[in-house]
């Protein structure tokens, strides 16, 4: 496999795992603690889960954003390998 896609489909993979990752701790806290439904009455956990839910999308989505610029660009093809 050639080094630009192995780095493309390794940048991918790794943006999936850390998305995942972020998913399944965030759903551990909200839905099987208890933390995302209010049930009448808002705790400071209900708070911190709910500022840790958007605190940490930010820097997922930063991440994702530098992750993607730093990925290998394959859209435009060199004047040199175009067929006449």
């Amino acid at each position: 496999m050639e080094p630009d896609i192995r780095k493309f489909l390794a940048g991918i993979l790794q943006m999936m795992s850390t998305g995942l990752l972020w998913m399944l701790v965030n759903t551990f806290f909200g839905i099987k603690l208890g933390l995302f439904f209010l049930d009448g009455k808002i705790t400071i956990w209900h708070i911190v889960f709910y500022l840790w839910l958007v605190s940490s999308f930010v820097v997922l989505a930063r991440y994702f954003s530098k992750k993607l610029k730093s990925l290998p660009k394959f859209n435009s093809p060199d004047e040199d390998d175009q067929l006449v």
